[in-house]
């Protein structure tokens, strides 16, 4: 099975910095575009950032500039360095991939849309 796992979220007074991570778990060949999502109380899920397999990036508006997102295709790992937080950075954040080529029962398999199960980033002092 192939899971992805996030952490890094927490407590963070305005201005502060955070880094989260999400490691892919699982008999893994290849893992294409991974992405974090957000979402607020009350919002829909947005798109924070992506990165392609060649780490080819993309930046939501009100995150450039302050918001970095990495990955170590070696480690099946993708990271987000948020600096300059702000109290409306303030929501759950999903780490996505979307798509997704592992090995079970001695085939390689493709398998779309991975979620990880979310952590939270609190802004406020």
């Amino acid at each position: 099975q192939v899971q992805l796992v996030e952490s890094g979220g927490g407590l963070v007074q305005p201005g502060g910095s955070l880094r989260l991570s999400c490691a892919a778990s699982g008999s893994i060949f290849i893992i294409n575009a991974m992405g974090w999502y957000r979402q607020a109380p009350g919002k829909q899920r947005e798109l924070v950032a992506s990165i392609t397999r060649a780490s080819t990036t993309n930046y939501a508006d009100s995150v450039k500039g302050r918001f970095t997102i990495s990955r170590n295709n070696a480690k099946n790992t993708v990271y987000l360095q948020m600096n300059s937080l702000k109290p409306e950075d303030t929501a759950v954040y999903y780490c996505n991939a979307d798509s997704i080529e592992y090995y079970s029962g001695g085939y390689l398999n493709t398998g779309y849309d991975y979620w990880g199960q979310g952590t939270q980033v609190t802004v406020s002092s």
